[in-house]
């Protein structure tokens, strides 16, 4: 017998993958996707989500992304991967998303092309709406002056494009590089970890999702899950990722504190 059937489940609840289908609106995540949204319908130019590690920004960028319909916005999601992006690689993947057929080489072409295609954008009825993970590694002046440049772009009285970027709380200090944009934020939103009945709402959501139809964590697991976890969304993932693996090679069909505590102390998060 398996884990998924000792359980009665139909798939692993928490998998840190991203699966909008698990996407649980803690308030504050439905608050942010609601003024992340606000921002894009109303082109405000520059939005920002910032939040500690595994606070949940990438799932609130993927499920921003599948809310914006395709028939009233064009929408790409960019991630950046390491810190030494460079202001031609940042507006090439962005023209390519953007879906510009031949993205020049050059920095000057790139703008003008990308110039030319939110004008396109813009004419067809649809808003360009550019949203960005990772965010907090585009440690560059250049790019920030990029982002200005594009930002300085109004048609009829509109923002040709609205940017939202996704980061760490340190991104602040990357936007403040070039203080003109800095200025130009219109809209700032900070996650902050989930509290005892947060998890409890959080663990329960992901479980009914894949399918259970009994409670498998008792209800002294947790205030241990959240304390354990700092209330990070992809720490709570973990932890009970791990306590159902246990309850399962032990053969209880219900975790309970003492298990918690123990996985706790196998991952170094008991102090």
């Amino acid at each position: 017998m398996s884990l998924l059937e000792f359980f009665h489940l139909k798939e692993s609840p928490f998998s840190t993958t991203v699966d909008s289908r698990f996407f649980y609106k803690t308030q504050q995540h439905a608050e942010a996707l609601v003024r992340l949204k606000h921002a894009a319908e109303h082109m405000k130019g520059l939005a920002v989500l910032v939040g500690d590690i595994g606070t949940g920004k990438t799932t609130l960028a993927t499920r921003l992304l599948e809310d914006l319909e395709t028939e009233e916005y064009e929408a790409a999601l960019l991630v950046v991967i390491h810190a030494a992006v460079t202001s031609e690689w940042m507006l090439r993947k962005m023209a390519l998303q953007l879906e510009i057929p031949s993205p020049a080489d050059t920095k000057i072409e790139l703008l003008t092309q990308l110039s030319r295609r939110l004008q396109e954008i813009f004419e067809s009825g649809k808003k360009a709406v550019v949203l960005i993970d990772e965010a907090q590694m585009l440690r560059s002046r250049d790019l920030m002056e990029d982002f200005r440049g594009l930002l300085n772009i109004e048609l009829d009285g509109r923002k040709a494009v609205t940017f939202i970027l996704f980061g760490l709380p340190e991104l602040d200090m990357v936007l403040a590089l070039d203080p003109p944009l800095h200025q130009r934020v219109a809209m700032r939103y900070q996650l902050t970890p989930l509290d005892a009945a947060g998890t409890e709402a959080y663990v329960n959501h992901r479980l009914q999702v894949a399918g259970a139809k009994n409670a498998l964590f008792k209800p002294a697991t947790f205030p241990l899950i959240a304390r354990y976890s700092q209330g990070i969304p992809r720490l709570i993932n973990t932890i009970c990722d791990n306590a159902l693996l246990e309850g399962y090679l032990r053969k209880q069909d219900r975790i309970e504190p003492d298990l918690i505590n123990e996985v706790a102390r196998d991952l170094v998060l008991a102090k």
